[in-house]
């Protein structure tokens, strides 16, 4: 596609765009407009109202990662206006409603009567002859007074060729036009801030003028919303869970320090790939959590095992996290090697699929190698204590059984 567009884009004249029916159906069910990105300028003036678009889709056009940005339905259409003199159409009698009818039943024919044939029913309609609808010879169209007399068209209303705008659009009552954005090769986000930053510096609007920004970026903004609120309750939630599951403040919370270490490798990745947080880039957090616990989960719950097997905190540690290894290792590689093509992929689509990848790969790798250097000497550093406190408290002295003195060595040493 990219060939294609560098050459068609080298034909003078020619501006290419390619379109997916699909995907530019469900943008247009978001915001009425084709477009990732909307921006809709809205104001009372058409023509001043199209010079700020105008102005508007020349900053977006420049920035980076912005592969199209047109205004909607932009452009002119040759119109045939008649301005209606009211005082010269008073003077004869007529109002604007009489002059109307004969030019609509001129040039587009108005049904006059209705036919029947059979069961069926047509409308009969007239209109004058094509010589006499041609522009030139509108001026001479016939219109009755109420005296019984005519009037010549042209002599109660002037007729001009103009051109005029293709669409005028309104939102909430006001004049609006609206440049549709498609994106390539940047994620949404930092676009959009790029497009906000250069716009505010270079185009100021008109009083009475306004600009807003939707589109996908606008469901962006509500589900990055929705998930500062839902990631907080699904920690919660897991807290709870492994509390039950463990009896233990200090076991759930011991599991839950996994989090933090594998979210420093997602961040990480999506630093070195220069890659902004977004929305798929935080559903990768929130899965990349759920891996992290399931490690903390595989680990304790194979040292608790072995402590109750009467192996000591340490050698419980080291003998688990042996044993542990293959399970964490294998889980965190089939994962990442999953997730490897969309993270290497540069296709239709990737700008959403690649920081999912690239989050959920890079803090799998610091979660695997954490998980088994800083969590099993957490464990023995928390653990450890309390085992030995506990061990201290016994008392080092038990109390011996009397061994009764056996009869037959008092008759041995009697005799």
């Amino acid at each position: 596609i990219e060939e294609m567009d560098a050459k068609l884009r080298a034909i003078p004249g020619i501006d290419p765009a390619f379109l997916q029916p699909i995907r530019d159906n469900v943008l247009e069910s978001i915001s009425q407009i084709k477009g990732q990105i909307v921006v809709k300028v809205a104001g009372e003036v058409l023509n001043e109202l199209r010079r700020v678009a105008e102005a508007v889709q020349r900053e977006i056009k420049q920035v980076q990662g912005v592969q199209r940005g047109e205004i909607d339905r932009l452009g002119d259409l040759p119109q045939l206006v008649i301005d209606i003199d009211r005082d010269r159409a008073a003077r004869l009698g007529l109002n604007v409603q009489d002059i109307q009818d004969v030019v609509e039943a001129a040039l587009g024919g108005k049904a006059a009567t209705q036919l029947w044939e059979g069961e069926r029913k047509f409308a009969v309609a007239v209109r004058l002859p094509e010589s006499k609808r041609a522009i030139a010879s509108l001026p001479q169209t016939l219109i009755p007074t109420p005296d019984g007399g005519y009037a010549q068209l042209g002599s109660v209303a002037t007729i001009r060729e103009t051109n005029g705008a293709m669409n005028i659009a309104r939102e909430a009552g006001r004049r609006t036009m609206a440049i549709g954005i498609f994106i390539k090769g940047r994620d949404m986000g930092s676009v959009v801030k790029d497009m906000q930053a250069r716009v505010a510096e270079n185009v100021k609007l008109p009083v009475g003028y306004t600009m807003g920004w939707s589109g996908e970026f606008e469901n962006q903004e509500r589900a990055m919303q929705r998930l500062s609120v839902v990631v907080p309750i699904s920690l919660l939630l897991i807290f709870v869970l492994l509390f039950d599951a463990f009896k233990s403040l200090k076991m759930a919370s011991l599991i839950l320090l996994n989090v933090p270490l594998a979210l420093i490798g997602g961040f990480v990745a999506l630093w070195i790939f220069s890659i902004p947080l977004s929305v798929s880039a935080a559903i990768g957090f929130i899965a990349l959590s759920g891996q992290a616990v399931l490690n903390g989960v595989v680990m304790l719950s194979g040292y608790q095992q072995l402590q109750s097997e009467g192996h000591s905190v340490f050698d419980a540690v080291k003998l688990g996290s042996v044993q542990r290894l293959r399970t964490v290792l294998m889980t965190a590689l089939l994962a990442m090697l999953g997730l490897l093509p969309m993270a290497l992929s540069r296709e239709i689509g990737s700008e959403t699929q690649r920081p999912l990848a690239i989050v959920i790969i890079g803090g799998l790798i610091t979660a695997t190698l954490l998980t088994l250097v800083v969590l099993p000497a957490l464990y023995v550093s928390w653990f450890g204590k309390d085992k030995k406190a506990a061990a201290e408290d016994e008392p080092e002295d038990k109390p011996k059984d009397k061994i009764k003195d056996n009869p037959q060595d008092e008759s041995l040493g009697a005799t």
